[in-house]
């Protein structure tokens, strides 16, 4: 049986996406996309929202699902999806209230190495999200700085066209105001999504790695923990990337999943949906190509 059409990877308001639930859905629905998951990270508070939206499309199926950011030795930010979670387990959402509050840590503590590194923050928008109980993450932090009337003349001198030339300068591993997570590591995000009934998913893995070599050793390494695929159809993968993650998982019985990573119709890249390409190769969905709620 052929694969549904596809994108397993979208973001909400609920984390760093710029659309609410619904919106996202309905606009997952007009791209003619079949089978959703809603992925805001370290939470699922957008899921039963998300789900009200898709029962009002026909021919669209939501999966409940989560993006959890993990630690993984001396690498950071590694991302591992989780599908077809009970978003109204007690026990996991208990386990992403403590990986948010570590989040949340975090991001109070890049926002200090910000301030000392010179620049100012508009607190206006970061408190809001605070006070609706929405996390902040660097996207968040960059737009700050990056809004800041005070930083103007620094935002032009050092050439930041939006606010992702700001975080990828300040705010990603090796920069002056990155801060790492404390917690989950990629066995702890897996055994959590494992726990709530789902299965466990590395997220872009050309994204976090470089060389096919590291990305077949990360494969290997997180198999042995127990994980269920990698998404190898991704908006930035080239064809030989892709070729290599697919072998990969069908030598190791991995499956295959993919999306564009929907942010936001404003997004500088990801901004539609199904913007991925299969190169010829048919997905291995698994039990997600099935699930709904």
């Amino acid at each position: 049986m052929a694969a549904p059409t596809f994108d397993l990877q979208a973001h909400s308001t609920c984390s760093d996406g710029t659309l609410p639930p619904a919106a996202v859905v309905a606009r997952a629905a007009a791209a003619g996309v079949e089978l959703l998951a809603l992925t805001d990270h370290d939470t699922v508070d957008g899921v039963t929202e998300a789900l009200a939206e898709a029962a009002r499309h026909d021919g669209l199926r939501l999966v409940a699902a989560t993006e959890l950011s993990s630690l993984d030795e001396d690498r950071e930010d590694l991302h591992v999806l989780g599908y077809g979670v009970d978003h109204t387990d007690p026990a996991f959402l208990e386990a992403l209230t403590v990986f948010r509050a570590d989040r949340a840590a975090r991001a109070g503590r890049m926002a200090d190495a910000l301030r000392a590194a010179g620049w100012e923050l508009d607190a206006g928008p970061l408190d809001a999200r605070r006070a609706a109980g929405r996390p902040i993450g660097r996207p968040h932090l960059a737009q700050a700085a990056f809004g800041h009337p005070a930083n103007a003349a620094r935002v032009a001198a050092e050439g930041f066209a939006e606010p992702g030339g700001l975080l990828e300068a300040y705010l990603v591993p090796g920069a002056p105001a990155y801060v790492r997570r404390t917690t989950p590591t990629v066995a702890e995000a897996i055994a959590t999504i494992h726990a709530a009934g789902g299965v466990a998913v590395w997220a872009h893995p050309f994204w976090d790695l470089e060389r096919d070599s590291d990305v077949a050793d990360a494969i290997d390494r997180f198999a042995a923990l127990g994980l269920d695929g990698v998404e190898a159809f991704y908006l930035t993968h080239t064809r030989e990337q892709t070729l290599m993650v697919a072998s990969a998982c069908a030598q190791r019985g991995l499956l295959t999943t993919g999306s564009a990573d929907f942010h936001g119709p404003q997004h500088p890249r990801f901004h539609a949906f199904r913007a991925f390409d299969l190169h010829g190769l048919t997905p291995d969905l698994g039990p997600i190509a099935t699930w709904s709620l």
